[in-house]
């Protein structure tokens, strides 16, 4: 009878709506659906919260998003995971100093976790919002590190060490993302930019 149940069991799963795959997909509020299903099932399931939270994001629904993670840190006050997501959300609302210090918890958290090139990349912008070219350079110099083959990364890295007046260093990352996309408009004008500035001098 045990043996009998065993192929049942897996077509039960097999058939269960899968959240993270409809994330994976791109179908977000199919994800949404799923998690706040699972939810209504068992409230202490993180797993369910954390994509949630990841599919509310990709819907820049960061109020719900918040809301839903800070339940999930209750639940998990170390999840790496939670701590990343609460980074995003105060990234994408503008929180620059709240969203570092949840990115720097994730490091320390997780400092080879699924998420840290992109924790870098978010930090790399942060800090080029306040100006902090330098701090800047470091964080996307990580973020490249991590994933050369990165176009946008390197073109950003490359701004941040112009405005930090680095020049042949910004020239060097500008040629390596047009080296990888050659039609990045961005990258092309700022090594324009510098090899004008570098002439004139």
């Amino acid at each position: 009878m045990f043996l009998l149940l065993i192929p049942a069991l897996t077509v039960f799963a097999q058939n269960r709506p899968d959240a993270v795959q409809a994330y994976r997909n791109g179908n977000y509020e199919q994800a949404i659906a799923i998690c706040l299903n699972e939810i209504s099932v068992n409230r202490n399931n993180i797993e369910s919260y954390v994509v949630l939270c990841w599919s509310l994001i990709r819907l820049n629904r960061y109020e719900e998003a918040n809301t839903y993670a800070q339940i999930g840190r209750n639940l998990n006050r170390y999840d790496p995971r939670i701590i990343e997501i609460l980074g995003e959300i105060n990234y994408f609302q503008g929180s620059n100093q709240e969203a570092l210090s949840y990115f720097q918890e994730y490091i320390n958290l997780a400092p080879e976790g699924q998420r840290i090139e992109m924790v870098y990349y978010f930090m790399g912008e942060i800090f080029i919002r306040l100006g902090r070219f330098r701090h800047a350079d470091i964080a996307l110099s990580t973020a490249v590190h991590r994933v050369p083959e990165n176009a946008a990364w390197w073109t950003r890295l490359a701004y941040a060490r112009e405005n930090a007046g680095d020049l042949p260093e910004a020239a060097a990352a500008y040629e390596r993302a047009l080296a990888l996309d050659a039609q990045l408009a961005d990258a092309r004008r700022g090594l324009d930019r510098i090899r004008q500035t570098l002439g004139s001098r």
